[in-house]
């Protein structure tokens, strides 16, 4: 593994570096107890909330003078289903499982590049790789949150409508995705090139 000591950071960037790590820690440790609280309340079976979204969903509501209906696009609600299926209440808690081990690869990723900053290494090959990790595992962790979600939110519906309704949004916004990963890649090269420069210059002295 190559690393090279480039330099001391001063007191202030110490300082923001800290607080980001334990910025980090406080919120890995509030999205797992949310998880798990989550996990509990879908573990129930009854009475579950769970957060839909529509594709311009016709609905109306007595929102005009004396108390006219109006016919509204129902983008997004949240329905509370007396009782799901297995399969629905497994891809939930598959969902929370997947934020948490993904919270916590991340911020743990990006609390080790921090400390190896600390000891001023920023460019070496094992921070690449935390880099690297970081994002993949950002990128893929969050799509399956998306996707076990959506498989919920989906059962959801079909529990309340009695399968009358099917226009949940079941996807990942493929923009998103496409500009997370793009950002990544830059990033990760980004420390490859400083990597291998620091390495060439190593050599050079």
């Amino acid at each position: 593994m190559t690393s090279t000591k480039q330099g001391t950071l001063s007191r202030g960037d110490a300082s923001a570096l800290i607080a980001f790590c334990i910025a980090g820690v406080a919120i890995a440790a509030y999205i797992t107890v949310f998880s798990i609280i989550r996990i509990l309340e879908l573990a129930s079976g009854t009475m579950i909330p769970v957060m839909v979204e529509f594709v311009d969903q016709p609905v109306e509501a007595p929102l005009g003078a004396g108390g006219a209906n109006i016919t509204l696009a129902l983008d997004s609600a949240i329905l509370t289903a007396p009782s799901l299926p297995g399969v629905a209440i497994g891809a939930g808690i598959l969902g929370q499982l997947a934020q948490i081990v993904t919270i916590v690869v991340v911020i743990g990723c990006l609390m080790l590049l921090a400390r190896g900053i600390l000891t001023g290494t920023v460019f070496s090959r094992r921070n690449t790789w935390l880099v690297m990790v970081a994002g993949i595992v950002g990128l893929v962790g969050f799509a399956a949150v998306r996707f076990f979600e959506n498989m919920l939110a989906n059962a959801a519906v079909s529990a309340v409508t009695d399968n009358a309704l099917n226009n949940a949004v079941m996807s990942v916004e493929p923009f998103t995705f496409i500009l997370a990963a793009f950002i990544i890649s830059v990033i990760g090269t980004a420390f490859v090139i400083g990597d291998r420069l620091q390495r060439e210059t190593e050599g050079l002295v």
